[in-house]
């Protein structure tokens, strides 16, 4: 365009060829170079590509606007609007099609000579052509021609006139439009409304008009001062976008009263603004002398109707080039690629990246957006790491019903893989306190059952100062001592421990059998000697001394106990009690402190002090076999919540808590927290089933989390639920009797509604009301036997319908071939 800043337009159809046009028409083709080298000639326009000239046309001077063609054929076909007024057809190919030969050089004069501003295709008439000029007194401002028009009677005569003095070829000169609009008025710009052949939007001088062809006389209009670069939005076509100056109005023609929504007014005023093609509300913006595209994205929000809200919207620039950009143009088929042009013709291919949406999936799929690609991160074959997520763990926990054995509670760590030795050590602490509980409420109901589940340190706590001594005889040993006695709160604490077996015989037998042969040398030992079974403690160090595995020192530990003496001031006390510090395994440390203590005095070996250090250290670890000391207390709480900030699970820990702990423990927020969060995990993977089954073992341990009931019969008219009303107090203190209940346990019948009495709906098959109560209803059935009648009747019902509709399908029944109503109550349930 002479003494004008060039501009750039993408060919519609042809998506790897564009225009530039300024003083004259270039044609480029672009093509890949990822595989091969720049050509010569070639321009390079981005890394990846190239543009090579195809041809130049210099035989339309004074351009002043350019459209291409809308239609696949003729190709490369641009209609160039003159300062002049004039429209001139021209093309860039080599098209022979004479079908559309003689539409190039083909030029449409207005009356009066004015500058040409706009020119538009008719996108669903692709002969139509809408030119918008500059003002004239008598003369109108926006034509409409034909550029396929033949001699008619409308059509003024076309004579042939030279296109200049020094060319010998002539054209067909079209003076006549097909429809003259805008009387003495100027048009800045122009589009067409895709959704309607006949609706023309222009950007006059003050306002913006529609024009319907098919009433030319009448316009709708808005006073406005935006009213150039009037473009519609290509996925919204009631959204259309004009601009003034540095400030863009986005209007909504459906309410054509204001814009709906001002963009930023820049400090510089705007050149261009473009809809990008391939993308939903993404609105391009140019201001002069700047090497900035700043992009607008339309955020689709629902608001309330008649809310006056504007839309939301994601501002965002880029800046393809470090030149001021003279144009840029949106590639119709790619997505949100542009090319732009500075004023010395250097050209930039451009893409703007989407900003990258990432989605974590409740199953740990990795995913991410941009644009219209979703991709998917693939984990690699030999990565382990998402069989090691707790969340993955959790799933697949919960697919084997984990948690909700609350018969066989030591099965749990089956069902979670059997893997964990945290989990097998809760589930069988867990187990064998429900096993006591339940035995010590069948001796004595409601007394000590709860002090089970208190653990290890509370039961120890709660046998101080009930302990009385007694004489007994040492085994190996001809001499007695003075030996606190095992009263019944220590003897569950052996219990939970594994020491000992339930009964009322305390016998270790069992216990040191198992620890002998699981290689527990020094630990047997220790429970033997705690029992006074010197000698056995010693045959265990023996067999510890001489097993492949086994320490040799354990046999300096037997020879050091068969010197027991319980003389006080024996050398041999002396010297235990000062060397047995020196020991590294706690077990035999406290063996010779139990030896080397006063008669009576255990404060070396009992546990109070070891029990409250060994709590805390659980309880700062989260290491669940602590359950066993704290019990399902707020100790145990404390450790769980160490526990799931160290994994994550809150899985275990909501059914650990759940299993037997004391009200105001359930009620602790952090246990709240824990089982909303396992709820709405289930939610997440849809394991509704799964979530149910977890409420209905909530409930059940936990009365008071019972949810309220949700589904109900609900009366038509008044909305009251009539199976709630059936087991509350009747209406206005009035017996079912008054709305046809019978009071009669065999014949209990709903016919009203007790709120309204309104008449309730029938079952369509046997025709009993709904919400007649079957078993919930006092002073009614307390069992279901009419619920099976029913279901049996309508049942049969159905059976008998689709029976005769089987017969009459194959043949009309004749009055021979009909069943007899003997054959059909032989078949009617009872």
């Amino acid at each position: 365009m002479s003494g004008t800043k060039p501009d750039i337009l993408w060919a519609p159809h042809q998506v790897d060829r564009f225009v530039v046009c300024d003083s004259e028409l270039s044609l480029y083709h672009v093509e890949s170079t990822v595989n091969s080298e720049l050509k010569a000639g070639s321009l390079r326009l981005s890394e990846d590509s190239a543009a090579t000239l195809l041809s130049i046309n210099s035989d339309t001077p004074y351009m002043k606007c350019v459209a291409w063609y809308l239609n696949y054929d003729p190709e490369c076909l641009l209609a160039v609007g003159q300062a002049n007024g004039r429209v001139v057809l021209t093309s860039l190919g080599q098209d022979h099609n004479s079908k559309f030969k003689d539409l190039i050089g083909k030029e449409f004069v207005p009356k009066h000579a004015r500058q040409c501003n706009t020119l538009a295709w008719n996108p669903l008439d692709s002969n139509w052509l809408a030119a918008g000029l500059d003002k004239h007194r008598a003369d109108f401002s926006v034509l409409i021609w034909d550029i396929c028009s033949k001699y008619t009677p409308d059509i003024v005569p076309m004579e042939k006139v030279r296109l200049s003095a020094g060319e010998t070829e002539t054209t067909l000169l079209v003076t006549k439009p097909l429809y003259e609009l805008g009387q003495n008025d100027a048009c800045l710009s122009l589009c067409w409304l895709p959704r309607d052949q006949k609706l023309l939007l222009a950007g006059m001088h003050r306002n913006l008009a529609i024009f319907d062809l098919r009433n030319t006389s009448q316009k709708m209009f808005v006073n406005t001062k935006a009213v150039q670069g009037v473009t519609v939005d290509p996925y919204f076509h009631d959204r259309v976008a004009s601009f003034y100056e540095g400030q863009v109005a986005i209007w909504d023609l459906r309410k054509f009263e204001k814009p709906v929504l001002t963009l930023t007014e820049q400090p510089k005023p705007l050149t261009k603004v473009a809809w990008c093609p391939t993308r939903t509300g993404l609105l391009a913006t140019l201001t002069r002398d700047s090497n900035i595209i700043r992009l607008y994205d339309m955020q689709h929000t629902p608001t309330p109707i008649g809310d006056e809200t504007e839309p939301t919207i994601i501002e965002r620039s880029v800046q393809p080039c470090d030149n001021y950009i003279a144009s840029f143009a949106w590639h119709p088929t790619s997505q949100n690629r542009m090319i732009v042009v500075t004023p010395n013709r250097t050209m930039s291919d451009f893409t703007v990246f989407e900003r990258i949406s990432l989605a974590w999936s409740p199953i740990t799929s990795l995913m991410w957006a941009c644009g219209r690609h979703l991709y998917e991160c693939a984990e690699e074959e030999n990565d382990n790491s998402l069989e090691k997520d707790i969340a993955t763990k959790m799933r697949l926990r919960a697919l084997s019903r984990y948690g909700l054995d609350t018969e066989q509670v030591w099965r749990n760590h089956i069902l979670a893989g059997n893997e964990d030795p945290q989990l097998k050590s809760l589930w069988y602490t867990l187990h064998f306190m429900k096993q006591y509980t339940e035995d010590m409420d069948q001796k004595s109901p409601g007394n000590k059952g709860s002090l089970v589940y208190a653990g290890i340190k509370s039961i120890v706590k709660s046998s101080l100062g009930m302990v009385e001594s007694s004489r007994h005889n040492w085994s190996g040993l001809d001499k007695q001592s003075d030996i606190q006695n095992l009263n019944e709160e220590r003897i569950l604490a052996l219990q939970l421990c594994g020491w000992i077996k339930k009964g009322t015989d305390v016998d270790v037998g069992p216990f040191l059998n198992s620890l002998v042969q699981e290689g527990e040398w020094e630990r047997a030992a220790a429970v033997a000697l705690f029992n006074l079974d010197i000698r056995r403690a010693i045959q265990i160090l023996n067999e510890g001394a001489s097993s492949e595995k086994g320490d040799l020192n354990l046999n300096v530990v037997a020879m050091a106990l068969s010197g027991y003496t319980d003389e006080k001031n024996s050398l041999w006390r002396e010297m235990c009690s000062t060397l047995r510090l020196q020991l590294n395994n706690p077990y035999l440390c406290v063996m010779f402190a139990f030896l080397t203590s006063e008669t009576g005095s255990y404060d070396g070996v009992l546990l109070n002090r070891y029990i409250e250090k060994l709590t805390n250290e659980m309880k700062e670890a989260g290491n669940l076999e602590g359950i066993l000391l704290t019990g399902l207390t707020k100790d145990g709480v404390d450790l769980m919540e160490s526990y799931v900030d160290r994994t994550g699970d809150v899985q275990t820990a909501s059914y650990c808590m759940l299993q037997g702990s004391p009200l105001d423990v359930l009620k602790d927020e952090r246990v709240q927290y824990w089982i909303e969060n396992y709820r709405n995990l289930l939610d997440a993977w849809r394991f509704w089933h799964k979530r149910a089954e977890f409420d209905i073992h909530r409930s059940k341990l936990d009365p008071s989390s019972k949810p309220l009931a949700q589904v109900f019969v609900s009366c038509n008219f008044c909305g009251k639920s009539i199976s709630y009303s059936c087991s509350t107090v009747p209406h206005q203190g009035r017996g079912f009797s008054q709305y046809g209940v019978s009071g009669s346990p065999t014949k209990s019948k709903v016919t009203s509604c007790p709120g309204c009495r309104k008449p309730l709906p029938r079952c369509a098959l046997c025709l009993i009301n709904m919400g007649t109560p079957v078993s919930s209803c006092p002073g009614t059935m307390q069992s279901v036997p009419f619920l099976h009648a029913h279901v049996n009747v309508c049942s049969w019902i159905q059976q008998e319908i689709w029976y005769l509709q089987r017969l009459s399908s194959h043949k009309m029944l004749s009055s021979k071939e009909k069943p007899s109503s003997v054959e059909l109550s032989n078949r009617c349930p009872s």
